[in-house]
């Protein structure tokens, strides 16, 4: 076990680096480290090979497991932020009602009375503020045989088909989504780009590709709200 400890270990600071750039500046990295080898410590000791998954699997979805859940116990988010978070989603409600179509930034920025900077920041801080696991999510996605053995490691049947209709509902939701924000979600969470690599890809400033994950971000949470 201390053998696999020692050579995952690079896991732990892989995971914790890439969630860390959608969390506030608030959080610290070595928390999430911390969590993170609680995770590879548990992968370690739980782990079974006879049921098809390879270790540096089973260890990555363990250790991003165990960061999120430090994340939803800790809920270091200011009153502010989900007042915030709730007042955007009503506006997206009521002018999605409205027009019949989902509604630009700049059109929920006139309706909320604010500047289209003020309400980036604002919707910004919302997303990073509560961890919406797309990641952990989003890699799950890659159906194939190791994906399915490490389900079935990890939970139960009826936690499994739960799982799977929710990931049948998050694929149909991005599905959904404007082309550009469906390739800054490709490029963040399959390919492992950051920000400033995606902007070079698009031809835009950092802080657009930003904008463009938060606003992707918001809409996938609205969207799966009932999950």
């Amino acid at each position: 076990m201390q053998m696999q400890v020692e050579q995952y270990a690079y896991l732990v600071k892989r995971i914790a680096l890439h969630m860390i750039a959608r969390l506030p500046a608030s959080v610290q990295l070595d928390d999430l480290l911390q969590a993170g080898m609680i995770g590879l410590l548990e992968a370690a000791q739980k782990f079974d090979g006879s049921k098809g998954a390879s270790f540096e699997t089973y260890a990555g979805i363990r250790i991003r497991g165990a960061i999120v859940d430090e994340m939803r116990r800790g809920d270091w988010v200011p009153r502010s932020v989900h007042r915030n978070a709730r007042r955007i989603t009503e506006t997206m409600n009521y002018l999605e009602g409205r027009l019949g179509r989902e509604a630009s930034d700049a059109e929920i920025a006139a309706e909320m009375e604010i500047s289209l900077d003020e309400y980036h920041a604002m919707a910004n801080d919302s997303i990073s503020g509560r961890l919406f696991s797309l990641d952990e999510t989003l890699h799950e996605e890659e159906i194939n045989t190791t994906q399915i053995a490490v389900s079935e490691m990890l939970q139960g049947p009826s936690e499994i088909t739960q799982r799977k209709a929710m990931q049948k509902a998050l694929a149909q939701a991005i599905d959904d989504l404007p082309e550009r924000e469906k390739l800054v979600l490709s490029l963040y969470y399959e390919e492992e780009m950051n920000l400033k690599e995606i902007g070079l890809v698009l031809g835009v400033s950092e802080s657009r590709v930003c904008q463009i994950h938060t606003q992707a971000a918001l809409k996938l949470k609205k969207k799966l709200s009932d999950w």
